[in-house]
């Protein structure tokens, strides 16, 4: 079997286990587990951040960042399908009492700086205010698109031009530096906090990192402690996050096996599919007569697994337990499975 659904289905390797195994560590609520620590402070240096969180998921640190910037009842501008509201369960409302405004990204999910102005809502005796943008990068739902650096910069400068602060769910943040070819810390300059995964494209098999200024991290501290993110001895799993962290520029390599992937499947009689900017390749199925779960359910019979992403549109991500001849081989089996 192919495992195209995630990025998220990549085991670690021998070297993210032998780390594992020989660990130094200590209780890290207590701030002791040296190897947390060193994981924390390499995390900030990539993002150019004074510090740096380390927390179980990327949907708690996106959470735990929100509740650090807002106040409960507060709005938060958000592009419309976002990771912060399309899948994390409502939390923004569940956990920190928050309403959400929309924002319509367009096709590649990014606020104009003009949305966030005609957005924000000025505290008063009636209204709660604004107190949050949330931006995404590359953007999931869009297909993995890579945004660029200056379309952040643009949308989080609108926001602090009238006192709003920025938080970045940049799960892969660094699959879209890569993609610009910039250090992930260009990403992140002008937002005022930034999530990004290990466990995705870096290939750790647990954990987040959640990034900002010092007095942010620490209240942010508190917070994952709420959630119920406080960790002991948790150096044992942050030992692969600081072996993931050597994997950045290797991303470039599931970009380029993203791309072969979809010029193969664009062959294919009745599949639509979009050029990939990262590790996400989408697949119009409307075209062959199937649903994307119909369409996915003879893939998987065929050997190669993806996710439904709308009614007629399935994606496959490419990740580092996959090679070219892997990419090859799946094509070839969806080509087969149309053909059955």
């Amino acid at each position: 079997m192919i495992d195209l659904r995630s990025d998220t289905v990549t085991r670690p390797d021998e070297a993210m286990r032998e780390a594992a195994r020989d660990a130094e560590v200590g209780d890290d609520v207590y701030g002791e587990d040296p190897t947390v620590n060193e994981l924390e402070a390499r995390a900030a240096d990539l993002m150019g951040t004074e510090a740096a969180l380390y927390v179980p998921s990327g949907t708690m640190g996106n959470q735990v960042a929100v509740r650090t910037h807002t106040e409960r009842g507060q709005e938060v501008l958000t592009e419309r399908e976002s990771h912060v509201v399309k899948w994390e369960l409502g939390g923004m409302a569940q956990l920190s009492t928050l309403q959400v405004r929309p924002l319509d990204g367009g096709e590649r999910g990014i606020p104009t700086p003009e949305q966030v102005r005609e957005g924000y809502v000025e505290e008063d005796l009636h209204r709660p205010g604004t107190g949050l943008l949330t931006l995404e990068n590359s953007h999931n739902s869009k297909g993995g698109v890579a945004i660029a650096p200056e379309e952040i910069d643009a949308a989080a400068e609108a926001a602090h031009d009238i006192g709003v602060p920025v938080h970045l769910d940049g799960a892969r943040v660094c699959n879209a530096a890569v993609a610009h070819d910039v250090p992930p810390a260009r990403m992140t300059e002008n937002v005022d906090s930034v999530m990004f995964c290990l466990s995705k494209g870096l290939g750790a098999p647990v954990g987040s990192m959640l990034a900002g200024d010092e007095e942010f991290v620490e209240r942010a501290r508190r917070n994952r402690k709420l959630f119920g993110g406080g960790m002991r001895q948790a150096g044992i799993v942050a030992a692969p996050g600081l072996e993931a962290l050597e994997n950045v520029d290797r991303l470039a390599e599931d970009h380029d096996n993203a791309r072969a992937l979809a010029e193969r499947l664009a062959e294919i009689d009745g599949l639509d599919v979009r050029d990939p900017e990262t590790n996400i390749v989408l697949a119009d199925t409307e075209g062959t007569g199937l649903t994307a779960e119909e369409f996915l359910a003879a893939c998987e019979e065929a050997g190669v697994r993806g996710v439904p992403f709308d009614t007629h549109v399935a994606r496959f991500c490419t990740h580092w337990d996959v090679d070219r001849e892997d990419v090859e081989t799946a094509a070839e089996r969806v080509a087969d499975a149309l053909d059955a």
